[in-house]
């Protein structure tokens, strides 16, 4: 359990201490978090309850999740963390106080995207909607929506893609499930903030990976993440010479939470890291490095084809959310190896 993983629990205190002012901001608070057991919303409730052993802040986390089984198995039984059993594409009940909210509830993974595209939209559209009618109701301080570098659809540069630039998308194709409900979904947060005085934020998020994401997870930084630290050969579907901001899931968390804390309502940031801007083949040779495995190629199924991200570059220009006082912790090569050296101990739990 990475509850009790000594690597990783590392990791989250080293981040802890770097942003302890930021992390002090929500002293005192009560923050819902969706999708708290998924690969980024179990990385911000792992900050937010370091916090409160370390420094104290009495922040409250209604871990929101498919399963309340689910919220202990991840996390344990913790003070101040209270499970909260929620589904994004059905109502859902809510406690009446609620100070922040971040929606990161969402199907993520491409195969998901094709296999299960109504889903994967009502999870986006219909969950934020219900969210954001809920902080109309409760008079929630601020709203915050984990949206997607899929938002920006295709681009031809090569350059870092910054927060106004957009490519097209193919609507008819069902892959576009996700990122047109995402984009969808951003739209329908500012109609809140200009309709319903909302104080909604959105974050848009490269290419996470890291310990939190779970075994089933078919992204290749997810899959060849377990994959490496089992001791398997890591087996490619293409050249991978697309572009990718990659980014430590504790490091998308503690971005987050700055964009909760100092971002402008109604603007979207890009999550992403300078240090962790590489290639798709450069993170798969790291990761086959971290594990002492080997990297080898093959041809892709016709399945495997669909699901794939049609972006050549999805670098994103990180300096807006720099503007805020963050800074990434993780470069792509100690990422991933703190991120095999964690998973080794969960392959042998």
């Amino acid at each position: 359990m990475l509850a009790d993983n000594p690597v990783y629990q590392a990791d989250v205190e080293r981040t802890v201490r770097a942003f302890e002012s930021l992390i002090r901001c929500f002293a005192d608070t009560t923050v819902l978090v969706t999708g708290a057991t998924g690969l980024i919303g179990s990385a911000v409730v792992d900050l937010l309850l370091c916090a409160n052993r370390l420094f104290g802040t009495n922040t409250s986390l209604l871990a929101a999740s498919r399963s309340a089984d689910g919220v202990i198995a991840r996390f344990g039984t913790q003070p101040l963390l209270t499970p909260i059993v929620y589904d994004a594409t059905r109502a859902n009940e809510l406690p009446m106080h609620i100070d922040y909210i971040i929606h990161a509830a969402s199907n993520a993974s491409p195969e998901w995207y094709v296999s299960r595209p109504v889903e994967t939209m009502l999870a986006n559209f219909g969950g934020l909607h219900e969210l954001l009618e809920h902080a109309v109701k409760c008079a929630v301080r601020r709203v915050l929506y984990v949206s997607s570098s899929e938002v920006y659809g295709g681009h031809s540069t090569l350059s870092p893609i910054c927060e106004t630039e957009y490519g097209g998308l193919d609507i008819l194709n069902v892959r576009s499930a996700y990122a047109e409900s995402k984009r969808a979904t951003e739209t329908l947060a500012t109609a809140y903030a200009v309709e319903h005085g909302v104080d909604v934020v959105t974050a848009r998020p490269g290419h996470i990976y890291g310990p939190t994401a779970r075994k089933s997870d078919r992204r290749l930084s997810s899959d060849f993440a377990w994959r490496a630290a089992a001791g398997e050969a890591l087996v490619m579907k293409s050249e991978g010479r697309d572009i990718r901001s990659y980014c430590h899931c504790l490091d998308c968390a503690s971005a987050i939470l700055a964009i909760m804390s100092d971002g402008v309502c109604g603007e979207a940031y890009n999550i992403s890291n300078p240090e962790s801007v590489v290639t798709i083949r450069e993170i798969a040779e790291l990761l086959a490095a971290a594990g002492g495995v080997e990297l080898r190629f093959e041809a892709p199924s016709q399945a495997e084809q669909r699901a794939f991200n049609p972006m050549k570059n999805a670098s994103l220009d990180a300096q807006k959310l720099v503007s805020l006082g963050w800074h990434g912790q993780w470069s792509a090569r100690e990422g991933v190896s703190r991120t095999v050296s964690a998973l080794k101990l969960e392959v042998l739990a």
